[in-house]
């Protein structure tokens, strides 16, 4: 895939990427997104990111492009499955990986679904994100062969969270 491969404009948002599936964001997209954004990261000299999904009928089709796009552009992907956008950020944490992406419609109605960005255990967006959209037009792509491991953190995830309510630090009602 080093052809340049335009994405919808209006899917481009100030903190994540977010269309409608499949007329704005396609699987195709999510691919290339992935080797757009796999390459920033080899050229950052990064090259490990977490990646999650929700629960929407979308999302385990677009997850499974993106961890494509990733690998060809040389990241190492952790997939650690189905769970919250906060599980993403406590496994890009904790692994601990240079990036966290997660393939989330959040609140937006069931037609939606898009990509939440971290690297390096900052947020990605604004300019970076249309950064991104310019490298999948030109298709100046990174080329490699990530590794694509799976790693279940919903455990440690609840483990955690359970930790502060155990201590008795916060009272439930």
């Amino acid at each position: 895939m080093s052809d340049g491969h335009g994405l919808d404009p209006s899917i481009l948002r100030e903190y994540d990427i977010r269309g409608i599936v499949p007329e704005t964001l396609s699987d195709r997209d999510a691919e290339v997104i992935g080797r757009a954004f796999g390459t920033v990261m080899v050229e950052r000299g990064l090259g490990t990111a977490a990646v999650g999904y929700d629960g929407r009928l979308t999302s385990a089709g677009l997850e499974a492009a993106l961890v494509r796009g990733l690998s060809a552009a040389g990241v190492n992907v952790c997939r650690i499955g189905l769970g919250p956008t906060p599980m993403l950020y406590f496994a890009h944490e904790t692994l601990p990986t240079d990036a966290g992406l997660m393939i989330t419609g959040s609140h937006n109605p069931p037609e939606y679904n898009g990509i939440k960005l971290t690297l390096g255990g900052k947020p990605f967006f604004a300019g970076d994100i249309k950064y991104l959209g310019e490298r999948a037009q030109a298709g100046d792509f990174a080329e490699g062969e990530g590794d694509i491991t799976e790693k279940s953190v919903m455990d440690d995830y609840v483990a955690r969270l359970l930790a502060d309510f155990e201590a008795g630090e916060t009272p439930l009602k």
